[in-house]
């Protein structure tokens, strides 16, 4: 059964997947950027980061403004916090899952003497 966030999540990863897009959206945690200044670093076309970029819009990763001239690309933070809230949820629980074994594993060592 899926839920109705499934679906974004998905394109959310997928997009992800990517190191080109990968690179772009650590790039744009340090401000906004505009393609060129985008593609500046890599070995291929500015059409083909425009298309890197628009995954990332429709995984809803990063946005679109409009300054004068300029289209700034930025970040979307809400977003990535939904991912990581989303991943956390199950790190936290491994992590309870570790620090209870570990409770175990501390007092069947004093038990033993050990």
């Amino acid at each position: 059964m899926m839920s109705s966030d499934d679906g974004t999540l998905d394109s959310a990863f997928m997009a992800l997947a990517d190191p080109v897009r990968r690179s772009i959206i650590a790039r744009l945690s340090r401000g906004p950027a505009t393609v060129n200044e985008l593609a500046e670093p890599f070995e291929i076309s500015k059409q083909a980061v425009s298309k890197h970029i628009q995954v990332l819009e429709q995984a809803q990763l990063v946005t679109r403004t409009r300054d004068a001239q300029r289209r700034p690309v930025h970040l979307n933070p809400a977003r990535l916090e939904a991912l990581t809230a989303w991943i956390d949820q199950y790190r936290l629980v491994r992590e309870g899952q570790f620090r209870s074994l570990d409770a175990v594993l501390r007092s069947s060592a004093a038990a033993s003497g050990g």
